[in-house]
């Protein structure tokens, strides 16, 4: 089983908190609408409800999910759905048997939304990384037509447990246990041969809920008969191999197509989205500044409840201990309003070790190794995007060369 690192799907689909710490002591008590893209909300009064809490009932309408029921068969009776394995705003992904080639699959459905053009550029991105050994395999690709649309399907390789699992599971710290971490000694065992009946236990017994009308009616169509709780990948089910994966890629781009906007989670959202400037590769710079702070913490650098565009680059601006770029005042100036904020929290390299050295885990890394680790993370998190470390330059740190 190999290992997979993501930062979009919920099991699959975002860098959840890796441990109930407390958030950054703050001045920050407004909390002003949001004026960035969302997945749709709810409506005030939910029309269906379930025990399950999953994806949101009201996104199985015309545009949004598929509905999936366990056991059923997609592409011609290729694939036998087993379990869930997670859900985004923007998809549902599903654990399922190629019947044809006697092997275990991940079944990525978009949502049929525009016919889904972000399903069809992360199958493009896909096959253009078709060599790439650090990133999920595309095994197929189709489409699925249902009562909410049509919906694009991909077939991915069936991988192991994503990173922030395999910490939460192994650690009881829910951090990395020491700077460099090594994997020596895992190992990959593949899933193929294994009996339908006892790959369905591994990952567990299907936990349903089944959905209900709230006013007593009738399912509407498109709606799901039950939903299924996400399947909890134990990493102690199966050896893992020293290999790691790059999954999801719904938000991803070639350098000639950058988007307008971006819908990664807030919390590890570079400035340049939230400033509506110019996108390219050195948002996912920022993004690997925040999830390098979450895997040795334990929890994300931004706080992640209840955060709201300025609340966050307030945080950022006190992180980063630098001012925003000229360009981006006037529209922060917006954002911000009346209610100026004065600085008041801690920086980086303050909070870093203030998250560490809580005393109440276990600390294996010296102080020395919470001020190396601070140093590259710091310049990772800069606001000008062309001033961030690139990746050949963190690739050259002493502790990632070892």
């Amino acid at each position: 089983m190999r290992v997979r690192i993501s930062s979009s799907l919920t099991r699959i689909h975002t860098i959840s908190s890796l441990s109930s710490t407390p958030s950054r002591p703050s001045k920050h008590t407004s909390i002003p609408n949001s004026t960035l893209p969302q997945t749709p909300k709810p409506p005030h009064e939910p029309q269906y409800s379930s025990t399950i809490n999953a994806e949101p009932l009201h996104r199985y309408t015309t545009s949004g999910y598929h509905p999936i029921t366990l056991g059923s068969h997609l592409h011609q009776g290729r694939y036998k759905i087993l379990h869930k394995l997670g859900w985004g705003g923007y998809s549902t992904v599903w654990a399922a048997r190629d019947e044809q080639e006697g092997k275990y699959v991940a079944i990525k459905i978009c949502v049929s939304e525009n016919y889904s053009n972000r399903g069809h550029r992360e199958m493009n991105i896909l096959k253009s990384l078709d060599d790439a050994q650090h990133i999920v395999r595309m095994l197929d690709h189709f489409d699925v037509e249902g009562p909410n649309g049509i919906h694009p399907c991909l077939v991915l390789e069936m991988l192991g447990p994503s990173v922030s699992d395999l910490v939460e599971g192994r650690f009881a710290d829910g951090r990395l246990p020491g700077f460099p971490y090594s994997q020596s000694g895992l190992h990959y065992t593949s899933y193929d041969n294994v009996p339908e009946d006892e790959f369905i236990n591994l990952l567990g017994k299907p936990d349903i809920g089944y959905v209900r009308c709230n006013d007593g009616g009738r399912l509407g169509t498109g709606i799901p008969e039950y939903i299924v709780r996400p399947a909890n990948i134990h990493s102690q089910s199966r050896p893992l191999s020293e290999t790691i994966k790059i999954v999801d890629f719904g938000e991803s781009f070639q350098g000639d197509g950058a988007p307008k906007t971006l819908h990664t989670p807030l919390v590890v959202r570079a400035p340049e989205v939230i400033f509506k400037d110019h996108l390219d590769y050195r948002v996912d710079l920022w993004s690997l500044g925040c999830m390098l702070f979450e895997l040795f913490v334990g929890q994300p650098p931004f706080d992640n409840f209840l955060i709201t565009p300025k609340i966050l680059v307030e945080q950022m601006q006190e992180m980063a201990g630098e001012a925003l770029p000229d360009r981006w005042v006037p529209l922060w100036e917006s954002i911000r309003g009346e209610n100026v904020t004065e600085a008041g929290g801690p920086g980086l390299q303050e909070w870093l070790e203030e998250m560490y050295f809580d005393s109440e885990r276990k600390e294996d890394l010296t102080r020395d190794d919470i001020v190396e680790l601070g140093r590259i993370i710091r310049k990772l998190l800069r606001f000008e995007p062309g001033a961030r470390a690139s990746v050949e330059e963190d690739l050259d740190e002493p502790c990632f060369r070892n």
